[in-house]
């Protein structure tokens, strides 16, 4: 039988065997491409950078690069910080500007209301001191301003000067008389004087005032030669007896009348009075809002220096938990597990 090249010539076209059908002999390995038969170019960039901490730029989904720890002042100076800083410090301003804004309202408003208080107060008829309050007894602080009046006698004698008073700006002094009642002893004081030597003597026999009631002021320095640098009751009644009333009057008319040349003292206020309460606390909200503005950069500052951890980021749990739950490493491929 003829005999060609690769095998007997069985009368048949040449048939040249596919290099990939074609089954080496046993004990021979199959061949496998390597790296250096892989073709250059994107392919091999499949799987992203070695480096968990660099993101490849081609790859939208790859891992951010991490924040390093760094100092306060270096965390403060970076642009995006000086930015937030000068937005925040404009939400300040604007803050403060309502606040203020606020503040003026509630100082026109409240100067409003005590006008008609007081329109109301000097307008109301006055009523007996004992239907408003008694002798040694709490002075509660609705009874500021009320309008009474009280019917005794003077004693010029305990007559006391209160120092360092103002009236208009001009710094003087007070003329505190008692008046002694059925009931006890209250406290008038009966004009402002620019000096002691204006002090004059009350009206003799019994008298009827009409004045504003004002709280005790608290415990001074005492009483001494024949003067006083507080209204206080505490120290009155050890110098005047009791009972005494824990308020004073504030006189604005007499009978029989006193010297006219006297300045009498105006409608006492209340402390807080002539600011409307609703607006200043609109005042202090915006005020609290521009320093939580302040405080926010401080903290935006403070996680800035921190970066985005403390450990090496090639350490950090970037995988899949369930590829870190497995029993170890893949088996190479074209390999068969044995039993």
């Amino acid at each position: 039988m003829p005999v060609g090249r690769d095998g007997p010539a069985l009368g048949l076209p040449w048939i040249v065997p596919d290099p990939a059908t074609v089954t080496p002999p046993t004990g021979e390995p199959a061949a496998t491409p390597s790296d250096d038969d892989a073709p250059d170019g994107p392919a091999r960039a499949t799987g992203g950078s070695a480096d968990p901490s660099v993101q490849d730029a081609s790859d939208p989904w790859g891992v951010a690069p991490r924040r390093p720890p760094t100092t306060m002042l270096r965390a403060a100076v970076r642009p995006r910080m000086i930015v937030l800083l000068v937005v925040l410090l404009g939400a300040a301003y604007v803050c403060g500007r309502l606040g203020a804004w606020q503040l003026d309202r509630a100082q026109i408003r409240g100067a409003g209301a005590e006008a008609k208080h007081v329109a109301e107060q000097m307008a109301a008829p006055a009523v007996p001191i004992d239907e408003v309050i008694a002798p040694q007894t709490s002075f509660r602080g609705d009874a500021v301003g009320r309008k009474v009046s009280a019917v005794g006698t003077y004693d010029a004698d305990d007559q006391l000067l209160v120092p360092d008073r103002a009236l208009d700006d001009r710094t003087g002094y007070l003329i505190l008389t008692p008046l002694r009642t059925a009931d006890g002893v209250l406290p008038v004081v009966r004009a402002w004087i620019p000096t002691p030597d204006l002090a004059s003597a009350p009206p003799s026999g019994t008298v009827t005032v009409t004045g504003y009631l004002q709280a005790s002021e608290q415990a001074g320095s005492g009483i001494a030669d024949g003067q006083t640098d507080a209204i206080s009751s505490a120290e009155l009644i050890g110098t005047w007896g009791g009972p005494i009333w824990t308020g004073y009057l504030v006189l604005a008319t007499s009978d029989p009348p006193q010297p006219a040349d006297l300045a009498l003292l105006g409608l006492p206020r209340a402390p807080g009075q002539g600011l409307n309460i609703q607006n200043l606390a609109y005042a202090a909200q915006w005020w609290i809002f521009g320093s939580f503005a302040v405080l926010l950069w401080l903290r935006l500052v403070r996680d800035e220096a921190r970066g985005d951890g403390d450990g090496d980021p090639a350490d950090d749990a970037d995988s899949d938990p369930l590829d870190e739950a497995g029993s170890g490493p893949a088996p190479a491929e074209g390999s068969t597990a044995t039993a």
